[in-house]
């Protein structure tokens, strides 16, 4: 597993929100760090690309909503992406349970990102002393070279250790766990990507009453069984129907004054 275990900790250095390689935050956190895609890589470095998929995409419902202000981090979806989907897929308990692994990963990994933010701040301050002595050497490294070295220790290290040691001990923790703690742990993995989906349509929905085509969605997958190509179509159709269809809003222009004979 070392082989694997180091590319999932490259992957995750790579698609960290302060990694440029990948053409900065387009190739890295908002493409790779995405968890549809990172199951998918991540599967396919450990030989279960289905599986991986399966779990991004329950991942993903949880955190499709999720911004972050400021580099403010309510979870760190890069650990999210990496380590905890390769921790999902190695336990063979589903997608519910790696939801759940994931959550908990996602919120002890802002521990690293914050950790990481004040050493950045160091480096800063050390580059702005290179700045005050004229070493235009000195602030290339404190403000290129070195917080990215940070920064890749800082994601590559604790991702190598979760799964090259995961990997070895997580099928007999799951194990061990007592049946009601397995549980819970489905119950909140099925619960965590409603609330995901719940938060994206209280920020897209200006109006209320929009909520009925996500209904109807809903009844077209679970009751109809219609499958995502049909339920675009149908979904391509609504809104066609409500953009061309809808009731034009009256102008201030457009409205009649009233003179004294219409009055009375």
């Amino acid at each position: 597993m070392a082989f694997e275990a180091a590319l999932i900790g490259i992957l995750c250095y790579l698609g960290a929100l302060s990694s440029p390689w990948l053409l900065g935050l387009t190739g890295g956190w908002y493409l790779i760090t995405r968890p549809l895609v990172s199951g998918m890589l991540v599967g396919f470095i450990l030989g279960d690309v289905q599986t991986g998929i399966i779990i991004g995409v329950a991942v993903q419902a949880v955190y499709i909503a999720m911004v972050t202000p400021g580099g403010s981090m309510p979870a760190d979806l890069n650990f999210v992406a990496f380590p905890a989907i390769a921790l999902g897929i190695l336990s063979n308990k589903g997608p519910e349970v790696a939801v759940a692994l994931a959550a908990t990963i996602g919120i002890a990994g802002t521990v690293l990102f914050n950790a990481m933010m004040v050493l950045n701040s160091w480096w800063n301050h050390r580059a702005d002393i290179a700045l005050e002595k004229g070493d235009e050497r000195g602030v290339y490294l404190n403000s290129a070279i070195w917080p990215q070295f940070t920064n890749f220790l800082m994601r590559f290290i604790p991702t190598f250790i979760a799964v090259y040691f995961g990997a070895q001990y997580i099928n007999a923790f799951m194990d061990s766990l007592p049946h009601i703690v397995l549980s819970t742990m489905n119950v909140l993995g099925g619960i965590l990507p409603a609330v995901g989906i719940a938060i994206l349509l209280k920020q897209i929905i200006k109006n209320y009453s929009m909520l009925i085509y996500f209904l109807v969605g809903f009844i077209c997958i679970v009751f109809l069984k219609l499958n995502m190509v049909a339920l675009v179509i149908v979904g391509s159709l609504l809104a066609l129907i409500h953009y061309n269809y809808k009731p034009e809003p009256q102008t201030a222009s457009a409205v009649k004054p009233a003179d004294d004979e219409d009055e009375f």
